[in-house]
């Protein structure tokens, strides 16, 4: 695209583009922030047209694939971003960081309680609480956000079981009894690990728990439950704390969920667990 930002790029090349296309160069320029966090599918369905054409207008600006698409949106609104914040400083600038960040934090929660089914979250406790054993995994930094889970989940019930290594995950979801769960991490929902540990969960007559922005990526229609966290996180913004928070929130609920299935049982199995650490301490 030599010196030219990716909306540059979109106007410049805008009379040569078919009517669908506009549609999908609409869109992006009227939703210059929006559109860098949206999925393949999520674009597609706002500009009413067929996935197949959003794949299309990135191949006619030059670009490889609608992932490159998205990091150069991301690229273009940061530069923007950088320009206008370019010059704060001292205590005032300081100030404005952390108000900013704040603000981040807070919107990624209420983004989830907006887009969190209770029926789902309910459905998802119902599946834990019935399940035999439960495996909690992700990959990168998704597979902290499982630890985390684990971590809270087995202070109530032992059958959370961490599973951290990607061999060793193949390796626990082959050995799945019908009636186990997978509580499964991934933002995007589309990774090739999660397709992967779907097809072996599916085969195992397994139920996976699915945490995720995306609810109609590959992973969340294969899923059984979706949960769906808020935070928009762009190309460029991966692992950052807004949408871990977000993920965090849907853990918390999650356990609230299932410690009132059977509250007596999980007070008295996390008193024994204080109990055991108070040992501990001098």
């Amino acid at each position: 695209m030599g010196g030219q930002d990716i909306f540059e790029t979109i106007s410049s090349q805008y009379f040569q583009l078919t009517h669908s296309e506009k549609k999908v160069a609409d869109y992006v320029l009227a939703h210059r922030v929006d559109a860098q966090y949206m999925s393949i599918s999520e674009l597609a369905e706002e500009c009413q047209v067929a996935d197949a054409t959003i794949s299309r207008f990135c191949r006619r600006l030059g670009l490889g694939s609608y992932n490159t698409f998205k990091l150069e949106l991301a690229k273009a609104s940061m530069a923007a971003q950088s320009a206008r914040q370019r010059g704060g400083d001292g205590r005032d600038g300081f100030e404005a960081m952390c108000r900013e960040r704040l603000q981040e934090q807070i919107a990624a929660l209420e983004q989830t309680v907006e887009r969190l089914d209770p029926r789902a979250l309910e459905r998802a406790a119902e599946l834990l609480f019935q399940a035999g054993r439960v495996l909690c995994m992700g990959q990168g930094s998704s597979m902290v956000l499982a630890e985390e889970a684990w971590s809270l989940l087995a202070s109530i019930s032992p059958k959370f079981c961490l599973v951290p290594d990607s061999h060793q995950q193949m390796a626990a979801l082959a050995l799945m009894e019908e009636g186990d769960a997978v509580l499964y991490f991934s933002y995007s929902g589309s990774t090739r690990e999660l397709q992967d540990a779907l097809e072996v969960a599916r085969r195992r007559k397994g139920r996976v728990i699915l945490v995720t922005r995306f609810p109609k990526s590959p992973g969340g229609l294969r899923a059984d439950v979706v949960l769906q966290c808020g935070s928009n996180e762009g190309p460029l913004q991966a692992g950052e704390m807004p949408a871990r928070i977000a993920q965090l929130f849907v853990v918390d609920l999650l356990y609230t969920q299932l410690f009132q299935l059977d509250p007596e049982q999980a007070a008295a199995r996390r008193e024994r667990i204080a109990e055991a650490i108070a040992r501990r301490h001098v």
